[in-house]
């Protein structure tokens, strides 16, 4: 990936910090301290690839790139305010990635723009310039998409801050043209457990593998090491039943897209906009949640279906932090989706900027 993008005439700054081993979302690295958020360096940048999106939000690159294995891309593009592109499984080689789990790992563009992610993704993904061409105008011209609103999990669990910016982020794409249908996905509120039982059962079979674990296992930061550890207990039975279960809600999600006439469907990236460093569990609406599967929970069902799905910026808090709006397209509509959220981003552009006097 590398080699592709300095062919293309880009200048490598450097590498970001990063969550150890992709295998977490705050960015609190034990070996080299924790990834701040630009926006409140007393927050997490989220992770796993927070470093990347701290560095974006920061204004120290043009773009970066990220992975995404259960939303280790979208989380820190939602809580650090930028642009943050899932491509579907297999459109970006990721063959000499460094896995967390091979069956769910894909690599992305990050970038501060809708525009300037469509260019890196031009660059390293394997999608041809003919199919890039081919995806329909009528989309951009007409000014009319339809996009669907799951009715179940995705609205379950929702900060009431992160709550409103989605509804008055609703308003601005209806003023664009979109149409809305409610649709209902049963399957959602499983694919959590399976993407877990997929991701700790390869995680901990290529760090033994790799000679790493259990033999170092005292080398590796705790919640790494749990992780791996709950890798070990996870049986062939569970682990062929989550991928049962991922072949149910593949075919789902697209006879959901395919019989509603849908474009995307739209959700929240993250319940929650970004949570303080350390802070371990969040209370929403009077409910204590874990803060890693909160942050997890909206990520997951399209890392498991395995399609596109973009987050990009959609307002504030009260207390200026970024909040995400999430679509979630079809197999292959990287394309379609980058010019829904281009419409979005010029329509409702994220105005204010993070304070970065701590970089003087």
């Amino acid at each position: 990936m590398v080699r592709s993008l300095k062919q293309a005439g880009a200048i490598i700054l450097g590498k970001t910090n990063m969550h150890e081993f992709a295998y977490g979302v705050t960015t609190e690295n034990p070996h080299f301290g924790a990834a701040r958020n630009p926006w409140d360096v007393e927050r997490i940048a989220g992770g796993s690839s927070g470093g990347s999106a701290a560095a974006l939000a920061a204004g120290l690159c043009f773009a970066s790139v990220a992975t995404d294995t259960g939303g280790s891309l979208r989380i820190p593009a939602s809580l650090c305010g930028v642009v943050g592109l899932k491509p579907g499984i297999g459109r970006v080689d990721a063959q000499d990635v460094i896995p967390l789990s091979k069956t769910l790992d894909v690599v992305g563009p990050m970038a501060r723009t809708v525009e300037d992610a469509a260019l890196l993704l031009r660059v390293i993904s394997a999608v041809g310039k003919n199919e890039a061409k081919s995806t329909s105008g009528r989309l951009w011209r007409a000014r009319q998409f339809t996009l669907g609103i799951p009715k179940e999990f995705f609205f379950d669990a929702l900060s009431p801050e992160v709550e409103l910016a989605f509804e008055t982020a609703v308003g601005v794409l209806k003023k664009l043209g979109a149409r809305f249908k409610e649709v209902s996905m049963p399957l959602l509120a499983e694919t959590e457990g399976a993407g877990n039982q997929i991701a700790w059962a390869e995680a901990t079979h290529y760090h033994e593998q790799a000679g790493w674990f259990p033999q170092h296992a005292g080398e590796y930061g705790e919640d790494v090491r749990v992780r791996l550890e709950m890798g070990t207990k996870v049986s062939a039975v569970d682990y062929l039943r989550a991928f049962e279960l991922r072949a149910t809600f593949i075919e789902s999600l697209q006879n959901t897209i395919v019989a509603n006439g849908l474009d995307a469907l739209v959700v929240p990236t993250t319940p929650i906009a970004a949570p303080s460093l350390g802070e371990e569990s969040v209370t929403i609406k009077g409910t204590k949640h874990a803060t890693r599967a909160l942050l997890l929970r909206l990520n997951r069902p399209a890392n498991l279906a395995g399609v596109p799905a973009i987050s990009i910026p959609c307002g504030l808090t009260r207390g200026g932090l970024p909040v995400g709006i999430q679509f979630i397209g079809g197999a292959t509509d990287e394309h379609k989706l980058l010019k829904l959220a281009g419409r979005f981003e010029q329509a409702c552009p994220l105005l204010a900027q993070p304070n970065l006097n701590f970089l003087d």
